[in-house]
């Protein structure tokens, strides 16, 4: 539509401007913008415009044309206009609109019943996850419009309706006569309905050559798959469907299409719950953009890419120079060595594990990285496993827990643990929670602790019989039950690994590992006792690791624990294999407070009743010491003040529950112990120096 209209100055008419607008309402609005002006509108519906005094075709012509008329008396000049001009990205022609006729459907019923389908308490029928884009849901279908389906394309299902041309008829273009179009499944169907509504009449029939909107055919695909229109088995089984897995970005656009068609022609919501992934932004949470350079294809995260790899991808697009050069900046900036390979579960567990941001996933390549490192974990364990459980091993059908180590009771009911928060996420749908506890367990309780404490048990065939013997069960049920747990995240190599372990005893070997069971809590394995006591050894051990000077790595150690509580002093006796064995100590003594510990050693605090002593003799820096004691006590001190401000606060002991108020005593007490030990330390430390001097 091209609409002429007077420009005015000082409320004089001064000449007259012109534009093409591409639809009605755009005009109208334009008229009422332009008030009393004088105005002239030129509808197009062709490809061309003919009049008597002009003649060109649409795009580009009809302003140029126009103006050679006014050129003859009237033209006063030309100004440029900024604006925003479409270009094809295929052709890089220029964009031009134009107003057809178009099909559409009045959606306001079907929105109000999708609404309630959410919204609605009474009528509520789907979950959305996460809650907040209830909202958005709320806000699009209350501003419901009618929907245009139909387009103007090559591609795409065609529009079911047939235009019927009566001999009779004046007016032979199709669309001529808006009660002429008849709708159905096929050509049969339509003939049928033309019959129908025109009876004894000869009439031909031809489809309108427009498809449909790409977002009304992905609507009913929950329909469409299950064999709709057709009430087949798989429609009665497995509709509704239970999740829909998407993009936020499209909530609108393909779910609540898919909820108002489903509800209107399959007689119920398509599926139960909707579940959101967060959109993937670059490292520095900038929108992937081809000019930006900043574009990630998984693939090149899989299969890895070099810089100049990535810079032959951007040229290969039609980025203007210009913004090639930015792009191959950036690239450079970001990517400066390429992206190494990744493969494909690494770069899915990176992935899970960033949907804890909201809505938005930031992607650094670097952590997928990681996690192919950690991918390298994963088969060094299975080949640790394969060389110490050896080719006659056959698991037990079940392991007896009561007869094992503690080490061996302790990674069980920490498997246990693992299992029962990576399920609960899942029915959650908390995957970043799930991921979480899963690569905690392999990697900090595993790798890092068990697997390195029972490694002294197989170095002697001659002792440690029976606790080489529960190893061996307990390292081969955490390895199949936890391949089991990490293979939703993490489907290719947990395969690979899987298939490698032994089959149990009296138990059918599954074909593949995906229709294996999933993990579930062992009642049996859970000890909450020496999760507690193992905690406290993991803690003193990685303080002994902590005060190691970097030149003493590989050096044996003597240790001291210096224990100010019974319990604690038994507790680090009854561990005291595994205490030598993860802090690489030639041995260890446990101390009471009455006990002198003997000098040169360094030292750190585990808590209030355990501090741990390494014996460093003539490889103690002072200094470095000193340091690490002020450090300790400026912590410790800042804990002390923030607690004393919370509890000198006005209101405390009326507002506060009682047992907020004992646990922040319990603590404050601590803090007083704590520094009351440091002190004596520093007191330790300057005699040492002084003596040595």
């Amino acid at each position: 539509m091209l609409l002429c209209y007077a420009v005015l100055e000082n409320w004089k008419t001064i000449g007259y401007g012109g534009t093409i607008i591409e639809q009605e309402r755009q005009a109208w609005k334009l008229l009422i913008d332009l008030g009393s002006r004088e105005v002239v509108i030129i509808e197009i519906k062709s490809d061309s415009i003919k009049n008597s005094w002009y003649e060109a075709p649409i795009q580009f012509g009809v302003l140029t044309s126009f103006a050679y008329p006014l050129r003859r008396k009237l033209y006063r000049g030309a100004q440029k206009n900024d604006m925003n001009l479409g270009i094809c990205s295929r052709s890089n022609d220029v964009v031009e609109p134009m107003v057809k006729p178009q099909w559409f459907v009045d959606c306001n019923s079907m929105a109000k019943a999708a609404l309630d389908a959410v919204i609605s308490k009474e009528e509520k029928k789907i979950e959305i996850i996460p809650k907040q884009y209830e909202a958005e849901w709320k806000r699009w279908l209350e501003n419901i419009r009618d929907w245009c389906i139909s387009r103007q394309l090559w591609w795409g299902h065609r529009i079911p309706a047939w235009y019927v041309t009566l001999d009779d008829d004046q007016l032979r273009d199709i669309g001529s006569y808006n009660n002429h179009w008849v709708v159905g499944r096929n050509e049969e169907e339509a003939i049928s309905e033309a019959n129908r509504l025109f009876p004894g009449k000869k009439f031909d029939i031809v489809q309108d050559p427009d498809v449909l909107d790409t977002w009304f055919s992905s609507g009913i695909f929950p329909l469409s798959v299950l064999g709709w229109p057709d009430v087949t088995e798989d429609f009665k089984t497995f509709y509704p469907t239970s999740v829909l897995e998407t993009g936020h970005d499209i909530l609108f656009f393909w779910v609540a299409r898919m909820v108002m068609l489903g509800m209107k022609l399959g007689g119920d919501v398509p599926f139960r719950k909707v579940y959101l992934h967060p959109m993937i932004r670059d490292a520095h949470g900038r929108k992937m953009s081809k000019s930006l350079g900043n574009v990630i294809d998984p693939l090149e995260v899989i299969n890895g890419i070099s810089l100049e790899g990535l810079h032959k991808r951007l040229e290969e697009g039609n980025l203007d120079p210009k913004e090639l050069e930015i792009a191959k900046e950036g690239q450079k900036k970001d990517f400066k060595d390429g992206i190494a390979e990744c493969g494909a579960d690494a770069l899915r567990f990176a992935l899970i594990s960033y949907t804890a941001q909201s809505d938005k996933i930031n992607l650094d390549v670097l952590r997928v990285v990681g996690y192919r490192q950690w991918c390298n974990k994963l088969w060094n364990a299975i080949r640790f496993a394969m060389s110490k459980l050896g080719d006659n091993y056959a698991p037990p059908a079940a392991v007896a827990v009561d007869q094992m180590p503690s080490i061996c009771k302790w990674i069980l009911s920490s498997l246990n643990k693992a299992v029962a928060k990576t399920v609960s996420s899942l029915e959650a749908y908390k995957f970043s929670d799930a991921s979480t506890a899963v690569y905690a367990w392999w990697q900090l309780q595993l790798c890092d602790v068990f697997i390195e404490a029972i490694k002294p048990y197989f170095f002697d065939e001659s002792k440690f019989e029976s606790e080489r013997s529960a190893a061996r069960d307990a390292l081969w049920v955490c390895l199949d039950t936890g391949l089991r747990l990490l293979h939703p995240f993490m489907p290719f190599v947990t395969e690979e690994l899987w298939q490698r372990l032994p089959q149990a005893k009296g138990t059918e070997r599954k074909e593949s590992i995906m229709i294996s069971e999933y993990p579930s809590v062992v009642n049996a394995w859970t000890n909450e006792q020496i999760e507690s006591d193992m905690e406290v050894v993991n803690s003193a051990v990685r303080k002994l690791r902590s005060i190691r000077p970097q030149s003493d790595k590989n050096e044996r150690r003597a240790a001291f624990a210096l224990c100010g509580a019974d319990d604690i002093a038994k507790l680090i006796k009854a561990y005291e294999f595994e205490i030598v064995t993860l802090a690489s100590l030639s041995s260890l003594k446990v101390l009471s407070r009455d006990d002198d510990v003997p000098r040169g050693c360094a030292f750190d605090v585990v808590n209030e009743s355990l501090s741990m002593y390494l014996q460093l003799q003539g490889k103690l820096n002072a200094e470095v010491e000193r340091e690490k004691l002020r450090k300790m006590k400026e912590e410790v001190q800042k804990r002390q003040a923030d607690l004393t401000q919370i509890v000198t606060a006005a209101g405390y002991r009326d507002k506060a529950p009682q047992h907020v108020q004992d646990l922040n005593m319990k603590k404050l007490n601590e803090c007083m112990k704590e520094l009351t030990i440091i002190e004596e330390e520093e007191i330790k430390l300057e005699r040492t120096i002084a003596e040595q001097n």
